[in-house]
């Protein structure tokens, strides 16, 4: 008599029993997240005045025209707040997004080929890693001046190498299992493997990675703008705000304080969602 061996399921894989319940984010960190994005995306559109123009005397304090007062050039704070959180947003996340595209490539190549080509590309992307992030955000502003693409350059190349490495750990680990090796077995070609296998598997991995990269993004951006990287300087930015405000602090306290809240804010709202996201994944890798 012949015994047929029924290859294992692949894509799913079976609930554990007395694995702890996925806990949902707090209320109040998601709407602060929510709140600060928006603000940021959309304040532009709410600022009262050109977050340019020089409206009365440098650190006039805030009255009924200028809610917020006015900055060291005379500027409404309200306005520049409302305009700067924008390119910091949009510059993390592009950012963030070339890193994880970066490392899903090379992370799941290195992954699939042999070890030995596997470890020489992860080396190869490590040569980036010893390079500190601020180093390669000065290289390349001094570069192209003014260019908010080598911000985004910037953050990704100083970012991508921790995804290679998270993800090729991710694809080996899937690489490796049972299923996989069954399914090679019968013949799948790999591609098959990385589609049906490797890809939907590590999709928990790559999207903790990617939330706790926006964190590290978002302080980059802010540094950036801090050292008056990027878009040109009379433009509004909530980093560059905090560095020009800062000698005239004793005079009035909202140009520099109301920007640096802002960055702290969604920097602490994000961190704690992807927080809960990392420990949801692990969870389920669990």
């Amino acid at each position: 008599m012949t015994t047929v061996l029924t290859p294992p399921r692949r894509r799913t894989r079976p609930a554990r029993s007395g694995t702890p319940q996925y806990r949902r984010p707090p209320l109040l960190t998601c709407a602060g997240t929510l709140f600060l994005l928006l603000l940021a995306l959309l304040g532009p559109l709410a600022a009262p005045y050109s977050p340019t123009a020089q409206l009365a005397a440098p650190f006039q304090p805030p009255d009924g025209q200028f809610l917020l007062g006015t900055d060291v050039l005379g500027r409404d704070v309200a306005s520049r707040v409302l305009g700067g959180g924008r390119s910091i947003v949009l510059t993390a996340l592009a950012g963030t997004a070339a890193a994880g595209a970066i490392g899903m490539a090379v992370g799941v190549l290195a992954a699939m080929v042999s070890r030995r080509f596997g470890d020489l590309l992860v080396r190869c992307v490590d040569a980036l890693a010893v390079v500190p992030a601020l180093l390669v955000l000065l290289v390349l502003a001094a570069g192209f001046p003014g260019s908010d693409a080598a911000l985004v350059a910037a953050v990704a190349l100083a970012t991508a190498p921790f995804s290679t490495r998270i993800l090729r750990a991710a694809g080996d680990t899937v690489l490796s299992s049972g299923y996989v090796e069954a399914a090679l077995a019968r013949g799948d070609t790999r591609l098959a493997v990385l589609r049906h296998d490797v890809l939907p598997n590590i999709a928990g991995p790559a999207l903790m990675d990617t939330a706790l990269r926006l964190v590290a993004s978002l302080h980059l951006t802010a540094t950036a703008g801090f050292l008056g990287l990027g878009q040109g300087g009379a433009a509004p930015d909530w980093g560059r705000m905090v560095s020009e405000n800062v000698p005239g602090a004793t005079l009035a306290a909202t140009p520099f304080l109301a920007p640096a809240l802002l960055l702290v804010g969604l920097s602490v709202c994000v961190g704690l969602l992807a927080g809960r996201l990392a420990e949801a994944v692990g969870r389920g890798i669990a």
